[in-house]
């Protein structure tokens, strides 16, 4: 039976599960792996990336797995390197091959590189992917508020989600509220501070009350956030672990504890230089 889950309506209606699993750095076999067993133990959300060289695995999984394709929200991104209608819609078609999927549930563009100047054009390939089926939502990653209010200026399509490093020590609050202000849902990368938010006091304080871990509370702390958290992990254990978040909460105290981690330090890139 597959555990309930928390979901969020987007912007075009279609429902995102607020916990996924992550593969970023996974090779291809872990990434196989990794998916099978987390459909297995009830996740129904995947996000992967061409640059991550790992949609083959992932696909892989998805069919290990047994899930029907439709019960599962799969997202992968057109990387720096695909930027352009053109070739960004010829992108896609390779992620599609490697997936062996017809279609994604969510593409994203991974990264506005503004240096290159040509984002807008990128979206533009989305949009289309969109109207043609082999994208049932299109939305972003690593997008600051220009960026986002110029896609919408010129296109007129607001992005159904951004993607954002977003962890205790880099809360985002001013872009969240940007987000809420344009009907764009909030994704954390690194929902976990790739570890080191694992070991820190205010959360262990947390976790101990609670008679949970570390990375359950701070997942929990996304989601009571409204957020959609994507914790990579290949091992079994700990993928179970972030899953089993559904059956407690924080309090006004524990949420004002971890409030009070933000330092705002990016442990990734800028996205007003990046790429």
């Amino acid at each position: 039976m597959v555990k309930p889950q928390l979901t969020i309506q987007l912007s075009d209606t279609q429902r995102i599960p607020q916990v996924g699993l992550g593969v970023w750095q996974a090779s291809d076999t872990d990434a196989r792996t990794a998916v099978r067993t987390a459909l297995e133990e009830g996740y129904r959300h995947v996000d992967t990336a061409s640059i991550y060289g790992n949609e083959k695995g992932v696909g892989e999984g998805l069919r290990d797995a047994g899930t029907a394709r439709e019960q599962v929200f799969l997202t992968t991104k057109i990387w720096n390197d695909a930027h352009g209608f053109d070739a960004a819609t010829a992108a896609l078609e390779e992620s599609l091959e490697r997936l062996n999927v017809e279609y994604v549930d969510l593409l994203l563009v991974h990264w506005p590189t503004p240096s290159q100047d040509n984002y807008v054009n990128t979206w533009r390939a989305l949009i289309n992917a969109q109207r043609n089926g082999k994208a049932r939502s299109v939305g972003v990653s690593n997008f600051n508020q220009d960026h986002l209010q110029r896609l919408i200026d010129e296109t007129g399509v607001a992005p159904v989600l951004n993607q954002i490093e977003l962890h205790p020590f880099m809360q985002q609050a001013a872009l969240r509220s940007a987000h809420e202000s344009m009907g764009i849902a909030t994704q954390s990368w690194s929902p976990l501070g790739q570890g080191s938010a694992l070991t820190n006091p205010a959360i262990l304080e947390v976790a101990q009350k609670h008679g949970r871990t570390a990375a359950q509370v701070i997942i929990r702390w996304h989601l009571e956030l409204g957020l959609i958290a994507i914790p990579k992990s290949v091992t079994p254990e700990r993928i179970r672990e972030n899953f089993n978040v559904f059956d407690f909460a924080l309090d006004a105290s524990d949420l004002s504890a971890i409030a009070a981690l933000d330092s705002g330090k990016r442990l990734g890139p800028d996205p007003s230089t990046f790429g």
